[in-house]
């Protein structure tokens, strides 16, 4: 359905940016029963609001005018949660405006308010901010609102969780008693309809979500990963999705250095969003993504407040997000205005059960399945160089001549060779990634739906053991359920690191900040030679002694720390130190468990 007659200005400036038919969200404000009112409306991120607000305040700013007097004194107030949030909205008014003529402001933390003075006193139309920033400058006489016709608080529910309550209150006590107030937020709280009574007159509700499901254009995965494997199976998704641009989500600022820090490493164009970073710094990182400069932004979830980038068609959340509702923030970046998208939760087994909640609170049904593999992506590199636009685009002479220059000196195998070469580069290398397989309550272990206990399960931190009945030699990992340790990722683990199979892994006993396990004699040398050193931030050396067996202080869950017995004496052809492959005397078994 095409948009509603509108001034045949705006219907230009939206053909222009092919807005060919409205979101729900939009053609519910330009109703002919909306017009004039305060409404108050509901509808998720991505659904379109600021363009909907925009179409919502035409016949306010103009009246029965065909285009706007000088810019002076603004005629319409906007305020947003973040400055991100503003600055989006004042490029999203400018181009909707655009052949009105409509002069945009705005007024948000972290920018030089004597310049933000400077710009009000050449007047503007509409005036953009953050409240903070707004309530200071009408403070100071700065702004001047006494012509105000309209003041419009988008995702209203996020600045009262901010804490900017006190702000609006002063905002709206301050503008004229005449002026027409629109609410959009994300959810309707008892704190939004409070506030709705108090400065709203007869408010249209609008409510647009109600019996859809959330972000219809999205496509939702979820990927089990080894705990220690998050940044390795973050690398893979974007080696293999062909987004133009793609946002990964940590929920702390640190973890985004750290990630941030590990793509760069690896040849990735990133940049990195968090609260730490000042204004200019997010709006140049903003604007590599904007001009394909950059490829990949890594954010905390305040940081990606109000972020819209057109060509975003990949969200992944390295780390889960606390809540439903972030989980629906961070995936509304992608798959906005009618676009496609894909939001990929990354799940360790050890939050399957809070990704399952959130997932059900979100009322998301994602497609599980594991990270893609390095021979997957590999696979992806071949097929893709085969059909570059290099390949089939049309050559100059130039490229000719060159070719046929290569071709006399060079066999074409060669040039061909060199060719692919050059191609992978440019590629960031793909990780080897492991499948760690669904939980228990999948398979139906302990914790299967019947409620029966599975008598083939084995105890909590243990693998199988070896099925060869000879000795074994005891190893150390410098990692426990302190660190979400678990033998459906141990066992991939160790078996890479040490060229080993899984037969030749005997018991596997976790402890709160170590991990004890067996391998067999006969593949102990050569296991010891493969995994020596320090990699995917695992340690592996030898043990000191076999761990205990059945003491309940080594059982999981329990809170006292493992009391381990002290090693048997030592003897000269025995195994070095803890820490140390140099010694490779014969092997000592297990002591068998007392009682």
């Amino acid at each position: 359905m095409p948009f509603r007659p509108t001034h045949p200005a705006i219907s230009a400036a939206l053909t222009e940016r092919e807005y060919h038919e409205p979101t729900p969200v939009q053609d519910a404000v330009i109703e002919p029963n909306a017009e004039g009112r305060d409404l108050l409306v509901s509808a998720q991120t991505g659904s379109g609001k600021t363009v909907a607000y925009g179409l919502a305040l035409v016949s306010t700013l103009l009246g029965d005018s065909d285009a706007l007097p000088e810019a002076g004194d603004p005629l319409a107030l906007i305020v947003a949660p973040t400055r991100e949030l503003a600055l989006q909205v004042q490029r999203e008014l400018e181009w909707l405006y655009a052949k009105i003529n409509a002069r945009v402001v705005t007024c948000v933390g972290g920018m030089d308010p004597r310049a933000e003075q400077k710009a009000l006193a050449r007047g503007a139309h509409i005036v953009v901010g953050t409240p903070g920033r707004l309530r200071d400058h009408l403070e100071r006489g700065r702004l001047r609102i006494a012509n105000l016709k309209a003041v419009v608080l988008d995702e209203a529910d996020e600045m009262l969780n901010l804490g900017f309550r006190e702000d609006l209150e002063f905002i709206l006590e301050a503008t004229p008693a005449s002026r027409r107030t629109l609410m959009f937020s994300a959810t309707l709280p008892k704190s939004i309809t409070a506030m709705t009574k108090r400065h709203q007159k007869d408010a249209l509700r609008i409510e647009v979500t109600a019996g859809t499901s959330s972000h219809v254009d999205i496509e939702y995965r979820a990927i089990r990963v080894a705990p220690t494997e998050v940044e390795h199976a973050v690398v893979n998704l974007l080696r293999q999705s062909e987004s133009p641009s793609a946002l990964v989500f940590c929920n702390t600022r640190e973890q985004v250095r750290h990630l941030h820090t590990g793509l760069l490493d690896r040849g990735f164009a990133a940049v990195a969003l968090s609260g730490e970073l000042g204004q200019s710094e997010r709006n140049q990182a903003l604007q590599s993504l904007r001009d394909g400069r950059s490829r990949v932004c890594v954010a905390t979830d305040v940081a990606a407040r109000g972020i819209d980038l057109p060509s975003l068609g990949l969200v992944i959340h390295a780390e889960l997000p606390n809540d439903a509702e972030t989980l629906q923030h961070r995936s509304g970046r992608t798959g906005r205005a009618g676009r496609k998208g894909v939001s990929v939760l990354l799940v360790p087994l050890s939050r399957r059960r809070k990704a399952d909640r959130l997932l059900t609170e979100a009322r998301i049904r994602p497609i599980w399945g594991a990270a893609p593999s390095a021979e997957e992506i590999r696979e992806l590199d071949r097929q893709r160089l085969l059909d570059d636009p290099i390949l089939t685009d049309e050559p100059s002479e130039e490229d000719l001549e060159l070719g046929r220059e290569l071709l006399r000196k060079r066999p074409a195998e060669e040039i061909a060779a060199a060719f692919a070469r050059v191609y992978r580069q440019r590629l960031p290398e793909p990780e080897d990634v492991y499948d760690p397989g669904e939980p228990r309550s999948v398979k139906g272990g302990r914790d299967s739906a019947d409620g029966k206990p599975d008598r083939r399960e084995r105890p909590e931190g243990e693998a199988p053991r070896s099925r060869s009945n000879g000795p074994t030699v005891w190893f150390h990992l410098d990692i426990g359920r302190n660190n979400n340790a678990d033998p459906k990722w141990l066992l991939p683990l160790l078996c890479r690191r040490g060229k080993i199979t899984r037969d030749d892994i005997g018991a596997i006993r976790i402890f709160d900040k170590e991990t004890k396990f067996e391998i067999a004699e006969a593949a102990a040398k050569r296991f010891a030679a493969s995994a020596e050193g320090t990699d995917d931030d695992i340690t592996i050396t030898f043990a000191d002694g076999a761990p205990p067996a059945g003491r309940p202080q080594d059982r999981p869950g329990r809170s006292r720390p493992p009391q381990h017995p002290r090693p048997a004496a030592r003897k000269t052809d025995d195994a070095g130190p803890r820490g140390s492959f140099k010694a490779q005397g014969k092997p000592r078994r297990p002591r068998p468990a007392k009682g």
